[in-house]
């Protein structure tokens, strides 16, 4: 497939293409600053800034097949990036024509009742960016989405297990969860779902496969 990646030169995205590109996809890596995106053979690396406008940002995206959104701005650019730059790309998404978006969120962005509990606390603005991103894209677009909503990201290895959607929060492998993106791609039991996740016990596939 042809995969456009919105915030390319972050953690998880740096990870995510490596995979991609080992299971044979095509990657246009899109950043503000794409000196930052990894240099691999089968990686196009863009300039793509959420400031810029819809037209602009369609331009730059063209008509991939699936669109990845794992842009953040670690609370400088709230508005701008994390909350209406993912709007602005999910409109240039439906203006190309572009029908699959997977969306990195945050863990139990769309359960405000739940940004008290412990180390969600100090993520409740980045949390309310996420809410309205979210929200836009499951009531307001015609995507084929996917929203992976892991908790507290760590540098440990990844072990390729997880546990998904059982109310609790818990840290994710950076490795882990770039792994799980890449098998959201084509697995249609995630297709218009949220899925919660942490390290667990479960391999990866098979969480994804259980899903309801």
């Amino acid at each position: 497939m042809n995969i456009f990646i919105v915030g390319a030169s972050g953690r998880v995205a740096t990870k995510l293409i490596k995979n991609l590109i080992e299971e044979g996809h095509y990657v246009v890596a899109g950043s503000r600053h794409p000196k930052n995106i990894i240099e691999m053979d089968g990686v196009k690396s863009v300039k793509l800034d959420l400031h810029d406008s819809i037209d602009e940002i369609a331009n730059i995206i063209g008509q991939p097949d699936v669109i990845y959104f794992t842009a953040g701005s670690r609370g400088q650019d709230l508005l701008q990036t994390d909350a209406f730059g993912a709007v602005k790309v999910m409109k240039a998404a439906e203006k190309n024509q572009i029908n699959r978006f997977i969306m990195l969120s945050s863990l139990f962005s769309l359960e405000p009742d739940k940004w008290y509990l412990e180390g969600l606390r100090e993520l409740t603005d980045y949390n309310i960016a996420k809410f309205f991103a979210d929200n836009y894209l499951i009531n307001d677009t015609s995507l084929c989405y996917t929203i992976l909503q892991p908790g507290a990201l760590t540098e440990t290895k990844g072990t390729m297990k997880i546990t998904i959607d059982d109310g609790i929060a818990g840290s994710n492998s950076i490795d882990n969860v770039a792994q799980t993106l890449s098998y959201l791609l084509d697995n249609e039991k995630t297709f218009y779902k949220v899925i919660t996740m942490r390290d667990g016990d479960m391999d990866i596939e098979q969480a994804l496969n259980n899903i309801n």
